[in-house]
């Protein structure tokens, strides 16, 4: 494909947007094939004369040739379709901008500088669509500050943060739950028995005597459904669908189905169905009923039989390879003899036939411009609920819609998430040799891994909340998963005091058996929510970070010269000696203490550190990004593939941690905050002589991850 990189990057793509655009699999698949390699040059004739000239324009071309496969090209459609032709005069540019600001001017003056700028721009690129957008930016940003003048002190303040409220553990934004934003009037979805007013329904003669029969039978109540497929662990995607599907019944009085699409015998394990429906209910939804599509086997034959009789499905003996791409030949057995087909689909069903030696397609066009998609096929694998009974199993783009229709399911809620690949974190788990990596590793984004980590359910629901509900394909943002994660936790885990990294220090003026009970807080904004008693004696442990034996400027904590308080016990400590090992390293300090209310103002310390005495030894694991890049699949930003992109230091564990007596007792996922280290859980690994915590975030976001 090097011709084709260099004629994207002549019309002004840089090398990564070429290589992007390449890497579209209905572009390369039809750019290679002989048939249709005259594309290619009919493209490569217009970028020469010019006529496609910029990135928008090429991107138009590219969804074009995708969205019409089949020759001739209709050239004045295409030319409408990619803007060839279109002259935008800075003048028009301008019109169109001021058209814009007198048309949200008096927001504007209102929120200055606070005003949402996207919108200006949305606006202007719908009316000036072949416009260079940075063109346009330039226009919108120079009429904005004609208008408004320069920034004030004001306009730079931080802009404050959205108002969050709770009502019952429900996270509110902007005065709107999610079952607020769920329920149907504002979504203008379709009322139960008005299906057919959905864009794009299909009517038929008998459409409205089905829908009156649906009507009757369901009352006019609202039933969704969450169809997973039972071929491995629910992740963060998921939770979105959990909750727009559950949510949206929930908040209009409705039902939710929780149904396995189980029709695909190889890939499908008990663990599976067991963990999802935990999951499930770990997010605080109890599904309606629970279903298999497995349920409707006999159901959904009789039907492909049916389509068969009615001459819209055959049987085909095409091979998958052949199947595989864009614009598929159409199969030379589309126009078998109904009867024919019959008879083969009956073999079919009683084994006649090999693995891949024939399917059941039906005779229609997908949206993606698949043609004729597999509706059954051949798979001698026992099935998990019905054994060897059937060999013949139906396929997902068969199965869902017509068990929503047995269901009397109302509303099909679909999100477009990406579909994660299962077999690469299979891969990943003999790449890093690791305890055979499991869903629930802490470092997945598997809903088990994030329940393992210490991602409290209501965090993720809140999430869900604040993404919205929307149609669009969206990208999981982590940080702003972890803001929820700290949302939460902040007022619902309790402060202990640990130290990741100790060092001793020896208080030399408190006697030998010097013990004190020092009460500390659960909650340090909210002290009526309670608190627990923790030991502090003669030896103490710091974290060696919060000693430095030179002085630096800006420093804070303890020096030789510089005292710090010790947080909740009342006192501060003054270095008296550095004990140091054979090789030079410290391994002890001796200090003096006094009481902080015997000091004055002047001599406050400049910091208050955490501490531990008579710890508990545990085990910490600290967790990164799995990944180095944020797309590891992505070629052209990680060129040896996602294995090259692991990154060596997304776990660290520290053997031998020290934490107060305050955990002790605690239970699987019970859930920390240890002072000024960040958020902990407890892990199923834990035993009773040995406690294991995971970090589920730091304290604060590292803006170098954002």
């Amino acid at each position: 494909m090097a011709d084709v990189l260099t004629l994207f990057t002549s019309i002004g793509l840089s090398e990564q947007k070429a290589k992007e655009t390449v890497k579209n699999d209905v572009l390369s698949c039809a750019l290679n094939k002989p048939l249709i390699s005259k594309r290619l040059s009919f493209l490569t004739d217009m970028i020469a004369q010019r006529k496609i000239s910029t990135e928008l324009q090429l991107a138009a071309a590219l969804e074009y040739l995708k969205g019409h496969p089949k020759d001739p090209i209709n050239q004045k459609e295409f030319e409408d379709a990619c803007g060839v032709g279109v002259v935008i005069t800075p003048e028009q540019i301008e019109e169109a901008v001021e058209s814009v600001i007198r048309k949200h001017k008096e927001q504007l003056l209102k929120e200055r500088y606070r005003f949402n700028m996207g919108l200006l721009m949305g606006d202007a690129r719908m009316a000036l669509k072949w416009a260079d957008g940075k063109v346009i930016k330039n226009e919108v940003d120079m009429q904005v500050l004609h208008l408004l003048g320069p920034k004030t002190e004001s306009d730079l303040e931080k802009k404050p943060k959205k108002e969050e409220v709770v009502v019952n553990g429900e996270v509110q934004f902007e005065g709107k739950s999610l079952m607020e934003q769920l329920r149907g009037e504002s979504l203008k979805f379709h009322k139960p028995g008005e299906n057919y007013t959905t864009e794009g329904y299909v009517v038929t003669p008998k459409t409205m005597d089905l829908l009156k029969k649906h009507l009757e039978y369901t009352g006019g109540q609202i039933r969704t459904r969450f169809p997973p497929e039972p071929n491995g662990i629910l992740h963060i995607g998921h939770a979105k669908a959990i909750n727009f599907n559950f949510g949206y019944a929930k908040a209009n009085n409705g039902i939710c189905f929780l149904r396995y699409d189980d029709t695909n015998p190889e890939k499908e394990e008990e663990k599976y169905f067991t963990a999802i429906k935990d999951m499930v209910e770990w997010l605080g939804y109890k599904p309606y009923a629970v279903t298999h599509a497995s349920d409707n086997f006999q159901k959904l034959y009789d039907l492909a039989v049916e389509l068969i009789r009615r001459g819209h499905a055959y049987i085909c003996h095409q091979k998958g390879e052949e199947l595989k791409g864009h614009n598929v030949p159409q199969s030379p057995w589309r126009d078998r003899p109904i009867e024919e087909s019959l008879v083969l689909f009956e073999r079919m069903k009683k084994g006649l036939f090999a693995e891949g030696e024939a399917t059941l397609r039906m005779k229609m066009v997908m949206e993606d411009g698949k043609m004729d998609p597999v509706a059954y096929r051949i798979k001698y694998t026992p099935h998990h609920r019905t054994g060897d009974e059937w060999c013949i199993y139906p396929t997902y783009d068969y199965t869902h819609c017509l068990c929503d229709s047995i269901e009397d399911i109302t509303h099909s809620l679909c999100t477009k998430e990406f579909q994660a690949r299962r077999s690469s974190y299979y891969w990943l788990c003999n790449a890093l040799d690791v305890y055979a990596l499991d869903w629930d590793d802490p470092r997945l984004f598997t809903l088990t891994a994030l329940r393992r980590r210490g991602f409290p359910p209501e965090a993720i629901n809140n999430f869900c909340a604040r993404v919205g509900v929307t149609v669009s394909q969206t990208t999981t943002e982590p940080h702003l998963l972890e803001s929820c994660v700290r949302d939460v936790l902040n007022e619902t885990a309790p402060r202990a005091m640990a130290v990741l990294e100790p060092l001793k220090v020896i208080i030399t003026n408190l006697p030998e058996d010097f013990r004190l009970d020092v009460t500390v807080p659960d909650f340090p904004a909210n002290e009526a929510k309670g608190s627990h008693k923790i030991p502090f004696t003669r030896t103490i442990y710091i974290e060696q970070g919060d000693f430095r034996e030179v002085m630096e400027k800006g420093y804070k904590r303890l020096t030789p010269e510089q005292p710090v308080g010790l947080r909740h016990a009342g006192y501060i400590i003054s270095v008296q000696k550095v004990v140091k090992d054979a090789q030079g390293n410290i391994v002890e300090l001796e200090v003096t203490c006094c009481s902080s209310t015997s000091v004055d103002a002047n001599q406050k310390p400049k910091a208050f550190i955490h501490w531990v005495s008579e710890p508990l030894t545990c085990v910490v694991r600290l967790y990164e990004r799995l990944f180095l890049h944020k797309n590891p699949e992505d070629s052209a930003e990680v060129p040896g593939g996602f294995l090259s992109d692991i990154n060596p230091n997304s776990l660290q564990t520290i053997s031998s941690a020290f934490i107060d007596t305050s955990v002790k007792g605690a239970k699987v996922f019970d859930k920390f905050q240890f002072e000024r280290v960040g958020y902990f859980s407890l892990d199923p690994d834990s035993t009773t002589g040995k406690l294991v915590f995971n970090r589920t975030v730091t304290l604060k976001e590292d803006p170098g991850k954002i």
